[in-house]
């Protein structure tokens, strides 16, 4: 096993940039690297963070939730001298995106964040000033506690992770790649008994994240808006595409986003 380096929406965000809904609307082909994925169409993951080291290094990715918080991985180690940008398609050099470099002014990682099984694998960044809403940059839905996404449903993740294990570097452009879900069942046969309730896995059909997609989303459609369904968390240390990657379970951490929200 490996880790992979790679609410509903609030009522006070804007009506223009409800969540999980992009003003640009992305278009995934199917199980077309993320390894074995393909580009997204630029800003179409408005939601979609790049969490970087000062040199601009790029390390895991990050979801926001509304203009002031992002969530993440546990595993990722985010601190405060870490920078979180938004609005970012293209992380090559040259490019002239209007990006949003924000800095966190607080990290809450979850209390029962265990490195060693790898459970409870979520982060909440708090961000030291909000982030502007715009066309590039909006929020994802939460998935409810109640809500239910079942086996063989097709959802996305994406992120700017390796597009082969043993690429030398990460691709500059925004991947993404759609996974089928699975059972925790059906995922145990790959990985026994390290599938908790906390985990959801997508995968093993062709596609799969890999290390740098760490952090970033999987994403499902309900109700016509795109729900934050899972975390990346870790899988194949060869990022295999024939094995199912794991995702920490957002239904089953709902409660404790919203706690962490409510509180501060």
């Amino acid at each position: 096993m490996a880790f992979l380096w790679i609410v509903s929406c609030f009522a006070f965000i804007s009506a223009a940039y409800g969540c999980g809904t992009p003003a640009i609307a992305p278009q995934v082909s199917g199980y077309a690297r993320i390894v074995n994925g393909e580009e997204a169409v630029p800003h179409s993951w408005p939601w979609q963070v790049s969490l970087q080291q000062s040199s601009g290094f790029h390390f895991c990715g990050g979801s926001l939730i509304n203009e002031n918080w992002v969530v993440t991985a546990a595993h990722c180690n985010v601190r405060t001298y870490h920078r979180v940008v938004a609005g970012e398609h293209n992380r090559g050099y040259g490019s002239n995106e209007d990006v949003q470099k924000l800095k966190p002014a607080q990290v809450f990682t979850h209390p029962r964040w265990n490195p060693q099984t790898i459970n409870n694998d979520i982060a909440l960044i708090k961000l030291s000033s909000p982030v502007t809403l715009s066309t590039n940059v909006s929020p994802v839905c939460l998935a409810g506690s109640a809500d239910v996404f079942s086996p063989g449903m097709s959802c996305v993740t994406s992120g700017w992770g390796l597009t082969r294990y043993n690429a030398a570097s990460t691709p500059n452009l925004l991947q993404q790649a759609a996974l089928p879900l699975l059972s925790n069942d059906q995922c145990k046969n790959h990985w026994g008994s390290s599938i908790s309730d906390v985990m959801i896995c997508a995968g093993g059909a062709g596609a799969t994240s890999c290390m740098g997609d760490s952090g970033g989303p999987l994403v499902c459609q309900k109700d016509n808006a795109w729900s934050l369904v899972g975390i990346v968390s870790w899988g194949s240390s060869r990022c295999s595409t024939s094995t199912p990657a794991v995702y920490a379970r957002v239904t089953e951490l709902r409660s404790w986003v919203d706690q962490i929200l409510a509180a501060n």
